[in-house]
């Protein structure tokens, strides 16, 4: 068995491999043929048995925002393992390599959308987000309140860098959606005004783009009618009714509304009603892995919060803090650890990650201080008792390293499901440098 990265010479394998696991290309679908190179951001890696591809997966070079700092992401796309090479450690083979190249370009995250969970989670991955599809009456966005100093206009080629501004103002203030730069989306304007279809703009006063929907019209004029709405975002609530109004005015040729969503969407506390129908066939569920702990946890910048001194986040992670409820332990405290590029005393937080199959074992510190934090790895491999020595300190699983890093469980509840051991004394400190943030997701790949 041979496992090496993808070329364009592969691209027959490749499409044999995918539609083995996803069917065939829809009626009218243009025919494959070999691509001159590889797509800007595309990396294939498969395995190969007796000159027949048999697991292939892509990765994709992309960023997504956590904790307001763009982090370099690897997106996981095309995963096809052909079936008699199934459940045989085949696809973990593949992802070894694949990782470790998205880390020499920078990488510290990666995620996917699974269509069987449980064989991503057994590699790290946790599910923390879902892309979705709701659907409400149209007619019901009538009765929405009328926007004050916001009015709609249709966006034109010269508006795409107002409308990715604001994409990235709202993405920067959530955990998880994909920053939409890189190669993958550096396209000319015309293309991307081109793709997204019809645009509304919400419009200040000042001629400020305060919001934006892309929608299209499929189904008919009659009962089948379907405004189908892709984005739908606003920095201001008069944004948000005012999209609603234009939207609300297909009511009599488009009945039914359906809107690409995520997490708890602010556009929804706008609606006057409580309607608000998920389509089964079309959640997303969207996973997560942090395959470079020590690289991920530094380039987030995590910072102690204005007005919290070194010592008194000690003091919350010793248990001092109002409303913490955990013990103290070792590893932590006022000039504990200073880690490399922080200046004066901090807090350290050791802790450790064992159970991954992928190489993230390890102990790792990360000291915080005056400014951003910094975290290093101290040891490699498995960690026994908790860490080297037997020295009980937080250890966790990767899936609930993902789901800490994401914001989308607690420590309490990481160590209700066995994903967080060892003592509790800095709970209530990652706890607050890690949650906070809504989880969303907007684009699927």
């Amino acid at each position: 068995m041979e496992i090496r990265e993808l070329t364009p010479d592969d691209w027959e394998g490749e499409a044999a491999l995918a539609e083995e696991a996803f069917g065939a290309p829809p009626a009218g679908s243009p025919p494959r043929t070999r691509p001159a190179e590889p797509p800007p951001g595309r990396h294939g890696w498969g395995a190969v048995d007796g000159g027949r591809l048999v697991a292939k997966v892509v990765a994709l070079e992309q960023a997504s925002w956590w904790g307001g700092v763009e982090l370099a992401t690897c997106g996981i796309a095309g995963v096809a393992v052909a079936a008699e090479h199934r459940s045989g450690g085949l696809l973990a083979a593949v992802m070894a390599p694949l990782l470790a190249q998205a880390a020499e370009r920078g990488a510290v995250l990666s995620t996917l959308y699974p269509t069987a969970p449980g064989i991503y989670r057994s590699l790290g991955w946790e599910l923390v987000a879902a892309l979705d599809r709701v659907t409400l009456p149209t007619a019901s966005l009538s009765r929405v309140r009328p926007p004050v100093g916001v009015t709609t206009r249709r966006a034109e080629v010269g508006d795409v860098r107002a409308v990715q501004e604001l994409y990235a103002a709202w993405a920067a203030a959530q955990n998880g959606p994909l920053t939409r730069t890189g190669p993958r989306f550096d396209r000319p304007d015309t293309e991307i005004h081109a793709d997204r279809g019809a645009t509304t703009l919400a419009v200040d006063t000042a001629g400020r783009v305060v919001g934006y929907a892309s929608w299209s019209r499929h189904g008919g004029y009659g009962p089948d009618g379907v405004l189908e709405v892709h984005d739908l975002l606003a920095v201001s609530a008069d944004g948000y009714r005012a999209l609603w109004q234009v939207l609300a005015s297909s009511a009599s040729v488009a009945p039914t509304l359906a809107l690409r969503t995520s997490g708890a969407d602010p556009a929804r506390l706008l609606l006057p009603g409580v309607t608000w129908s998920p389509d089964p066939a079309a959640h997303h569920p969207y996973m997560l892995r942090v395959h470079d702990v020590a690289g991920a946890l530094t380039a987030r910048r995590l910072a102690l919060p204005d007005g919290v001194s070194p010592r008194g986040a000690a003091g919350v992670a010793s248990g001092a803090g109002v409303g913490v409820g955990v013990g103290a332990g070792v590893g932590g405290g006022v000039g504990s650890g200073g880690g490399a590029g922080t200046a004066g005393p901090g807090v350290a937080i050791d802790l450790a990650v064992a159970g991954d199959r992928l190489g993230a074992d390890g102990r790792y510190r990360l000291t915080l201080g005056d400014g951003p934090g910094r975290c290093e790895r101290l040891a490699t491999g498995a960690v026994a008792g908790g860490a080297p020595g037997g020295v009980d300190i937080p250890t966790l699983t990767p899936q609930g390293l993902a789901l800490l890093f994401a914001g989308a469980q607690t420590c309490a509840n990481l160590r209700m499901l066995d994903h967080l051991t060892g003592l509790g004394h800095h709970d209530a400190l990652l706890d607050l440098l890690l949650a906070g943030r809504p989880l969303h997701v907007r684009d699927y790949f």
